[in-house]
């Protein structure tokens, strides 16, 4: 009886694409998925921020106080975008690929 002998070595992935968001939407639908997406985003940063200040409320936060801050902006600019792009009755495209790759 032959058994087979598999490899035991495995190729890991080092970068990976994620197809997140791809199609033609309405401005309002549109807005609705980006402004989603944002506070999804903001959300993540205020509860590691949270996360940090737990026990130790001298926590430097620094960083994801910034990165609520540029999302804030990030929303109110894509707002105005939306606000424009509806006054012209078109439809969006958008095309939003996640790259991740691991670090070494």
């Amino acid at each position: 009886m032959k058994s087979a002998v598999k490899n035991p070595v495995q190729t890991i992935r080092t970068k990976q694409k994620i197809q997140l968001i791809d199609g033609q939407f309405t401005v309002s639908e549109a807005n609705d998925v980006i402004q989603s997406l944002i506070n999804e985003k903001i959300n993540f940063h205020k509860l590691q921020r949270l996360t940090m200040c737990e026990g130790f409320s001298g926590a430097n936060t620094k960083f994801p106080d910034s990165r609520i801050t540029e999302l804030e902006n990030d929303k109110l600019a894509a707002k105005q975008f939306f606000k424009q792009a509806k006054s012209k009755g078109v439809t969006i495209k958008i095309n939003g690929v996640l790259e991740i790759s691991i670090n070494e």
